[in-house]
């Protein structure tokens, strides 16, 4: 039996032993204002992924980072919240049921997180191998992976589900604890040990090795134009979902840190600085608000779309009536009160196109007369028998009249 685990108090839900006032202010007010941003970018990324998913098909990695700005929003509405309140409060008050879950709840959605970013990654490096090439997968295809991601992580972190009680210190306070049964120290050993591997170190190794991978397969000039602008777009998808993956990395590693720290913490060795677990729960919470912002920064399709919302959000506003009536007519022109619509004026253009000859001739007749010699002249020629045109020796015809003629 692991005696590390059996003598050691592992608080639960955020409630941590602290003295300092200073730490109980200061880490509400900051995960208070991280919820705001978070909250504001994570609702700005989901409304913009949805709308451009009304227009057309959703793609796969939209539908990861949809995913992503889900679970940061899960995080930030349900997680940050109580951990604030709990830590701002020396006993746990927020009752059993917040107790059981907040734990559970918490490393679901990191973990579904750390999935998804595995998956991404592959997509990514699918996408630069032929960035011209139109991949098309199937809506079911894409929830049942959603799906799959989620039950995983919620599979892993069943025993925190499970452990999680309520209980009363020897003060006589109540505590949210991690409540190891005797039978389960041996399981609950190795899971301590495993989890990490499992949700952190596995899936981002394997992000970091397709992003390598897609990094590099953009990096091949195309001999053609359109080639190249497919590379370009790659390439920049590719840091940018890289970024991502490294602020998960770099910001969660801390916590991780502090739960081998906790969870192998021997009866005469150090415990955790109160201050490190505090900055470890916050940069933990921040990378849900620094995922939108990397988004929006580098991705032109978020940066343009964001605009537009912003436009319609504050330019959209119904002009006064005395703005439209009221033009100075010393600076401008006085319009008329009504515009007449195009559809009658060409219907009176297409009724008077048929009229348009019959002017002409009549112009023509008015402009240039007829004499009545001329007239008869052309009206005997017209009657007389073609036989000239068909005479095959004109110049005879011609030689007997001009005789006729001298006699």
């Amino acid at each position: 039996m692991n005696s590390s685990l059996a003598p050691q108090v592992h608080f639960a839900g955020g409630s941590q032993p602290h003295d300092s006032r200073e730490w109980k202010a200061v880490i509400p007010a900051l995960l208070g204002v991280i919820c705001l941003a978070g909250l504001a970018g994570n609702a700005c990324v989901i409304g913009i992924l949805l709308c451009n998913a009304r227009r057309g098909k959703p793609s796969l990695i939209h539908s990861l980072i949809l995913n992503l700005s889900l679970a940061d929003l899960l995080l930030l509405l349900f997680a940050a919240p109580l951990r604030a309140a709990a830590y701002s409060r020396g006993a746990w008050t927020l009752g059993w049921f917040v107790c059981k879950t907040s734990d559970g709840f918490l490393h679901t959605c990191m973990a579904a997180k750390s999935l998804t970013t595995a998956v991404v990654a592959k997509a990514c490096f699918m996408y630069a191998s032929n960035p011209a090439k139109q991949v098309s997968i199937e809506t079911r295809t894409i929830c049942a992976v959603l799906l799959a991601t989620w039950l995983v992580a919620l599979v892993s972190s069943l025993p925190l589900w499970l452990f999680s009680a309520l209980r009363e210190l020897a003060a006589g306070s109540p505590a949210c604890l991690v409540a190891v049964p005797a039978p389960a120290r041996e399981f609950m050993a190795a899971f301590v040990k495993l989890y990490p591997l499992l949700v952190f170190c596995a899936p981002l190794l394997c992000a970091f090795l397709y992003f390598w991978r897609a990094y590099g397969r953009c990096q091949r000039r195309g001999t053609k134009t359109q080639n190249l602008r497919n590379q370009i777009r790659s390439r920049r998808l590719t840091i940018m979902l890289l970024s991502v993956t490294v602020t998960l990395a770099v910001m969660w590693l801390p916590e991780w840190i502090s739960w081998l720290w906790v969870w192998h913490l021997k009866p005469t060795g150090p415990s955790p600085p109160e201050g490190f677990l505090a900055v470890t729960q916050a940069l933990m919470f921040t990378i849900s608000s620094a995922n939108p912002l990397i988004f929006l920064m580098m991705s032109e399709e978020f940066r343009e779309a964001f605009k537009g919302l912003w436009k319609r959000l504050t330019l959209k506003k119904p002009l006064p009536a005395t703005d439209n009536q009221e033009i100075p007519a010393a600076n401008s022109e006085v319009l008329p009160d009504s515009v007449p619509s195009p559809e009658p004026v060409i219907a009176e253009q297409e009724k008077e196109l048929p009229a348009a000859p019959q002017a002409l001739e009549s112009l023509e007749k008015k402009e240039m007369p007829v004499f009545p010699d001329v007239e008869q002249f052309w009206h005997d020629r017209e009657a007389a028998p073609d036989a000239q045109d068909n005479d095959p020796i004109p110049w005879e015809h011609e030689e007997q009249e001009t005789a006729g003629c001298d006699q």
